[in-house]
């Protein structure tokens, strides 16, 4: 079989720093994923605060365009080290075989974990389950298969990189050739996340300052099903729950509290993230006029009657923030039916989906 790999980019120092490259990659958007996934499902004894305004824009956009810039990487990887797939025999012992199983659920997880990601930020469900589940958990085999592989490699991978090669003007142009194909992908997608390079953006799927009064969209009323209800002139925010009195408010009566201005982000966890100038009644003054708690939580929910993310619930340290707003304007202009008409949740460092748009309750509890 030895003769058939006869290509010196099937090479043990070629394959050594591609793993460095992968490994710091990896750890990254492993990170950044328990980030974005804790901010999204908080344990009890998490309390993720308000400030930085940008840490989630930051930690997803460091996930999403780190793990599209790995996808070269990983297939430069894959083609040094695939000879070793065709070693026979294919288990000599058990420790031999142990080690083959790690390698193939770090192989197999991380052409997993790449592919469904890409085509969840594509917006393309070619698969039966859940997405954010299904990535979740494959994060901790691929990152547990990692930690055993790294341990098992270590002293080899040290002497093969301090050792200098006498011919290496090929192995450099792969490498080279990987690192510009992952640098090209990054420059095509940072835009999506840092607004000054949204031009170059053109792999993104979406871009600051593209759509309904300058700002992307993900889900738009009709897909929702709430055209009707979001129009309906009887439509009441209601707060309700833990508090001295219920407060039921038209759209005229949330116009008349004193409005406040906020510019902060939409930070999808698609990678993407929009900053815009929003303007409506801080939720901390409306809790405060139905003499909601300070201990209090909070739940909001969207006129939708379906979905996962039709609620949210907003901690005190969120709600309490006065950038917190129950929105009512975008940039200088009523929120359009898209962005949450007649009123949406906008706060500080949360995930878009927590956003919670066509608001028509608020709970406390």
């Amino acid at each position: 079989m030895a003769g058939r790999f006869t290509s010196p980019l099937h090479d043990e120092r070629i394959a050594a720093w591609l793993g460095i490259a992968l490994g710091i990659s990896f750890t990254s958007a492993f990170a950044t994923g328990l980030v974005s996934h804790f901010m999204q499902h908080p344990q009890g004894w998490m309390a993720w605060p308000s400030r930085p305004v940008n840490l989630y824009r930051v930690t997803q956009g460091v996930h999403v365009i780190g793990g599209l810039a790995t996808v070269p990487l990983l297939l430069a990887k894959l083609w040094t080290v695939y000879p070793r797939l065709w070693q026979w025999p294919p288990i000599r012992s058990a420790a031999h075989a142990a080690r083959r199983a790690a390698v193939f659920a770090l192989v197999a997880g991380s052409v997993f974990q790449l592919v469904t990601g890409v085509l969840n930020i594509a917006y393309w469900y070619a698969f039966p389950f859940f997405f954010t589940t299904a990535h979740y958990w494959t994060a901790y085999i691929v990152f547990g298969a990692l930690l055993i592989h790294v341990v098992d490699q270590w002293d080899g991978t040290r002497r093969t990189v301090m050792t200098r090669p006498r011919d290496a003007v090929g192995r450099r142009g792969f490498l080279l050739t990987a690192a510009g194909a992952s640098g090209l992908i990054a420059a095509a997608t940072v835009g999506q996340t840092f607004t000054p390079l949204a031009r170059l953006a053109v792999l993104a799927p979406r871009r600051p300052g593209v759509g309904p009064q300058r700002l992307p969209v993900n889900k738009s009323a009709a897909y929702a099903g709430v055209v009707a209800a979001a129009r309906d002139p009887g439509w009441r925010l209601t707060v309700t729950g833990r508090v001295r009195r219920e407060v039921a408010l038209s759209l005229e009566d949330l116009r008349a509290l004193p409005q406040r201005a906020a510019r902060l982000p939409i930070a999808c966890v698609e990678g993407w993230s929009a900053e815009a100038d929003w303007r409506g009644v801080r939720l901390r003054d409306v809790l405060a006029l139905a003499g909601a708690p300070a201990d209090a939580r909070v739940r909001v929910e969207s006129l939708e009657t379906w979905g996962l993310y039709r609620t949210s619930d907003v901690a005190p340290d969120h709600w309490r923030d006065p950038l917190t707003l129950l929105a009512l304007e975008v940039n200088g202009e009523p929120l359009a039916l898209d962005h949450g008409y007649p009123c949406r949740l906008i706060a500080p460092n949360r995930p878009g989906v927590m956003q919670t748009k066509w608001l028509y309750r608020v709970v406390v509890t």
